[in-house]
């Protein structure tokens, strides 16, 4: 099952302070260096499922760039990669708390330049399936190139998801439904959901019904639903201890894309997210397969 995946393919540099940070001070603190990009996760969890990931993505001419597409590639993702002259590879520093709850600052560098030409010839044949980063979506410079992604996606009859990412991004939800019309699953947490919906409960995602197939949402340790015509279907989530939780989104939306895909029911497809997502968030960085 060959799937293409759109989006941010970086450096992630995870860092977990022992105690609080002290202005003007030194802190000791357990540090890593892991690939990542909410694209790339979602690549490498996909292809631990035995999916067969293209991932496309702008990179720069760097020592981040070459780390990236040397773990990928290790990881058995095809790096469909346009090469920035100028622009650094994105990079993501990851703080964490005692609970493994992640603050993240960005600077997405050339993925956030990905652009409409870096597509071509992006989707190989016998593809299946297009999933777009919302990110792609959310940041002006790259907009064109996702809906450049899913127009072609759906011009070669494959179908489509969209993770909208980061709800302090979706301050025009209006203008992001209008991107994503015609998606067939919205992968959105809880908190995206209300910024599109003005609710948190999988029941609002009815709303959304008009614009995609369906969508399949997270609630952290409440599990997951979802939601399509014929109305709401839950699951639990995996009781696990969380070490951090970067990428368990990325991973959750691999697991259910992969049964999905597979025609499994709803809730098999959202089973095996929850527990790609609950495997994810035990060990630090955002996918280490195999699962």
């Amino acid at each position: 099952m060959r799937v293409v995946v759109v989006g941010d393919a970086g450096v992630d540099l995870l860092a977990r302070p022992e105690g609080g940070i002290v202005p003007g001070g030194d802190v000791r603190a357990g540090a890593r260096l892991a690939c990542g990009g909410a694209g790339a996760n979602t690549a490498r969890s996909l292809r631990a499922c035995g999916a067969e990931p293209t991932l496309v993505a702008r990179i720069g001419a760097d020592a981040g760039g070459r780390l990236v597409r040397a773990e990928l590639a290790a990881s058995g993702v095809h790096c469909a990669f346009a090469v920035d002259p100028e622009a650094a590879t994105c990079c993501v520093v990851v703080l964490l708390d005692a609970e493994g709850q992640r603050s993240m600052l960005a600077d997405r560098g050339a993925a956030a330049l990905l652009r409409a030409e870096d597509l071509a010839g992006c989707i190989p044949a016998g593809a299946a399936h297009l999933h777009l980063s919302g990110y792609v979506l959310l940041e002006e410079s790259s907009r064109a190139a996702g809906l450049a992604a899913l127009a072609a996606a759906r011009a070669a009859g494959l179908s489509t998801s969209v993770d909208p990412q980061a709800a302090a991004l979706l301050t025009d939800p209006a203008a992001f439904l209008a991107d994503i019309r015609g998606v067939d699953l919205l992968l959105p947490n809880a908190a995206e959901l209300a910024a599109l919906t003005g609710g948190p409960e999988p029941a609002s995602a009815a709303a959304l019904l008009g614009t995609v197939g369906a969508v399949a949402v997270t609630s952290g340790a409440h599990g997951a639903a979802w939601v399509d015509r014929t109305g709401v279907t839950t699951v639990p989530a995996e009781a696990v201890d969380c070490v951090d939780s970067t990428g368990a989104g990325d991973a959750f939306d691999a697991g259910v894309l992969t049964a999905w895909l597979r025609g499994h029911s709803p809730a098999r497809a959202l089973r095996a997210g929850t527990r790609l997502a609950a495997r994810t968030i035990t060990h630090l960085g955002a996918c280490r397969p195999p699962y």
